[in-house]
């Protein structure tokens, strides 16, 4: 009797691993979304605008009033190192608007992925290309008074972050505002500094899309890090960069910023 329980149990334990199996089975035909949520935080807070305080490396305290940076060339790489990329893309992450954090990749072939991969920027091919093909995010015409879009020097403004700090010494303007307007794709007819930053990151673990999953994948962008993620940025002495000069050691510690935090496998 011991003996026929026994093949009993071996035998639901056997049916259910055959149909964890299938269900996990990867059907190359099959294809869903994956959506990349953009979670903007200083260290482990969640960012509010004009409200959440926080202080650098340095002990200088500041707020965040305005953050948009621009997200393009996508890619994602699964666990048999094949790459897929979603070129032409372009995406304004903005702060002030919750619709911009999430970011749909549509027609993503099933499989098992563990790295991303984007440009924070507009790469140089877009930037100098007709502006009848710039739009959506990338119409300079868009913007309103948030441009992201410098006209004096053609190029678009890959990463924008503003707010206040105390530390800010009094001057002529009498202003309390930092301002970080970072850009610069490598120059249109001369040399300029090129501040495109490409960001990968590593998943520990994987997106798994299926025909009926469609994962999420959580990034973390730590602010906090633009002050501190290569170069130790000092708001009393650099308040204002309106310059791809300028903005070099911004767009190093930026690149730094972004973790991916974890991943939904949810089924639909």
């Amino acid at each position: 009797m011991k003996k026929f329980s026994y093949l009993l149990i071996a035998l639901f334990v056997s049916a259910i691993i055959v149909s964890c199996q299938k269900d996990d089975a990867i059907n190359p035909n099959d294809k869903n979304t994956v959506t990349l949520e953009f979670d903007n935080r200083v260290g482990d807070q969640k960012l509010v605008l004009g409200t959440t305080t926080a202080k650098n490396a340095l002990n200088e305290d500041f707020t965040v009033t305005r953050l948009n940076y621009f997200v393009s060339n996508i890619s994602l790489k699964n666990e048999n190192g094949e790459i897929v990329k979603f070129t032409d893309k372009y995406f304004l992450v903005k702060h002030s608007d919750p619709t911009s954090w999430l970011i749909k990749l549509d027609n993503v072939p099933a499989g098992n992925y563990n790295q991303v991969s984007y440009i924070i920027g507009v790469d140089s091919l877009k930037s100098v290309s007709d502006v009848s093909q710039r739009k959506g995010v990338l119409d300079p015409a868009s913007y309103g008074d948030d441009n992201m879009y410098w006209s004096w020097n053609s190029g678009y403004i890959f990463f924008k972050m503003e707010g206040k700090s105390t530390a800010i010494p009094p001057n002529m303007m009498n202003t309390t505002e930092y301002q970080y307007h970072v850009g610069g794709f490598g120059g249109m007819t001369g040399k300029t500094p090129n501040n495109l930053k490409t960001i990968t990151l590593p998943m520990t673990t994987t997106a798994q899309v299926r025909a009926n999953t469609a994962p999420q994948i959580h990034i973390i962008n730590d602010i906090q890090k633009v002050f501190s993620g290569v170069n130790q940025i000092s708001i009393a002495k650099t308040y204002m960069v309106h310059a791809a000069e300028a903005g070099i050691p911004i767009g190093q510690n930026y690149a730094k910023s972004f973790i991916v935090d974890h991943v939904h496998n949810e089924k639909d």
